[in-house]
């Protein structure tokens, strides 16, 4: 299945993705669900921890760029 990301996921944050996923594996967990709804809540939880790995993939570059940064600075002052 092709991965559509909806205009709302594309400007949540991180926390509000995480949460919301937290949300949809709770429901899928407790079943009682149509196969169509288990469906849709897959695909929603498939979308939610896309845009989870986004944030942090995201961070981790911020991080490295940082460490980099600082290092560069340090070579500088040391050299």
């Amino acid at each position: 299945m092709a991965e559509t990301v909806s205009p709302d996921q594309a400007s949540m944050s991180y926390e509000a993705a995480r949460d919301e996923l937290i949300q949809v594996v709770s429901r899928l967990e407790q079943g009682g669900t149509s196969l169509e709804e288990s469906l849709a809540l897959w695909e929603r939880g498939e979308a939610l921890a896309a845009r989870c790995e986004e944030w942090l993939l995201g961070a981790r570059k911020r991080l490295e760029e940082a460490r980099h940064g600082a290092q560069s600075a340090a070579d500088r002052i040391g050299a």
